[in-house]
């Protein structure tokens, strides 16, 4: 059994947080921070690869969890295991290379040689060394458990299982990967970093707030013709498209109301791409197939550091109070002709590379908060639209575009994991 959390050596996160406004201090802290690099990137669930990155035996990436750094490696027998990137000797880098293949492990100062698993084989000039072997692997995470590709690992083995992580959210994946007639996607594309001067939990509340867009990117809106021309030139009323909260710090901007025709989401008609249209119908028949072509891929937050950016994969990586990094790839389909996965590429560079319209907007944005939350501490309201959300039988929060559902239901599942106990509803404002 996991030991009870002692939460009055914490910040009163009860106190921080209400259904209704959240506390600056939570941005800028840096005890707040650090407390968060262990309950949420070290004891809770954090996405770290897909599974399309390392296919065959011995391929590794690296990645950071957290502050950790570790690497995915893919072993002889197609496990899956994600390892501190320490070797145990002296806690050099083993990995050094973003990517790449290895038959086993090799620390470049002295030389230590681990397998494909961590454990440790060889030491140079091993007369000098009287340790057991065994005792000297290297930390592997003690979770390591995947959801449709998707690799997700925990520092804590007493973690609930994966899928109770994810609860409802699991169709928040299941429609990425449907976008593939073969049910397949693949991260190929290579991962473009940004690191932007913000606190790291300002991403995933920007990228499903569906408030910001007509006033952060009207040039996007102006000059190109996209899917999100209805968040953009529509009044309050006219808006179709949904804001939602699935529950356990999850979070979804619902786009496929508003759309009218298929691949409209693409940014095209679906003559288009007739073998795309034609390949989808026959893989899930005529209803199914069709709803997707329609409503296209997900926009959503999948707590704490996953973001299915439509056709784009993104992490989110904290670094410091106010500092993080943005790191995103395309999403390629598999079972698809080149030209689909060429305009996907294309979309993505075009919302979310270095020249792009979209995230260089939306850094401006952040940067600039960040530094209007120093110093002195202050609310911020989250309470636009808390009347008029209705709750599905399935406990799926919906309201407005607009509104600012998916923030309070990030912050919600925040709350519980910083200040277990806490209520997860029903707090009053504290002055």
């Amino acid at each position: 059994m996991m030991k009870q959390t002692d939460n009055s050596k914490f910040p009163r996160y009860d106190k921080l947080i209400t259904d209704a406004r959240v506390h600056s201090s939570l941005y800028t802290n840096e005890k707040v921070f650090e407390d968060e690099l262990n309950k949420i990137f070290r004891m809770g669930w954090v996405f770290v690869c897909h599974d399309s990155e390392i296919p065959n035996a011995g391929d590794f990436v690296r990645r950071n969890v957290g502050r950790e750094p570790v690497f995915a490696i893919r072993s002889r027998d197609g496990e899956i295991s994600v390892i501190v990137n320490r070797c145990a000797h002296r806690g050099n880098i083993i990995c050094q290379e973003e990517k790449g293949n290895r038959k086993a492990l090799v620390c470049q100062y002295h030389g230590w040689a681990y397998d494909t698993k961590g454990a440790l084989v060889d030491v140079p000039y091993p007369g000098g060394f009287k340790g057991d072997f065994s005792c000297h692997g290297l930390e592997r995470l003690p979770l390591v458990d995947s959801y449709q590709g998707f690799v997700f690992a925990s520092f804590n083995e007493n973690a609930p299982p994966l899928l109770d992580h994810l609860g409802r959210a699991t169709e928040l994946i299941d429609r990425a990967v449907e976008m593939s007639p073969v049910g397949r996607i693949r991260l190929s594309g290579g991962w473009v970093h940004h690191q932007l001067n913000c606190n790291w939990k300002m991403l995933p509340e920007n990228d499903t707030d569906g408030y910001h867009v007509n006033f952060v990117h009207p040039s996007f809106a102006q000059a190109i013709r996209s899917n999100y021309d209805e968040a953009v030139l529509d009044d309050e009323e006219s808006l179709k498209s949904l804001s939602k909260d699935w529950g356990n710090g999850h979070t979804e901007l619902f786009f496929s109301p508003s759309y009218k025709r298929p691949l409209e989401w693409f940014g095209c008609a679906e003559d288009r791409h007739p073998a795309y249209t034609k390949a989808l119908l026959a893989a899930y028949g005529e209803e199914k197939g069709g709803r997707i072509l329609r409503d296209g891929p997900p926009h959503a937050v999948i707590f704490p550091n996953l973001f299915l950016g439509e056709m784009n994969i993104v992490r989110f990586e904290p670094v410091a109070p106010g500092v993080c990094l943005h790191v995103h790839t395309p999403m390629y389909l598999e079972g698809v002709e080149d030209d689909v996965n060429k305009r996907i590429l294309r979309q993505s560079e075009g919302a979310l590379g270095p020249t792009a319209f979209l995230l260089a907007d939306d850094c401006v944005i952040a940067e600039r908060a960040q530094n209007a939350l120093q110093g002195k501490g202050r609310w911020l309201d989250l309470s636009r639209g808390a009347e008029r959300e209705v709750v599905a039988d399935d406990g799926v929060i919906s309201s407005h575009l607009t509104d600012e559902t998916p923030n309070r239901g990030f912050w919600r599942h925040y709350r519980s994991v910083m200040y277990p106990g806490a209520p997860t509803s029903g707090v009053s404002a504290v002055a």
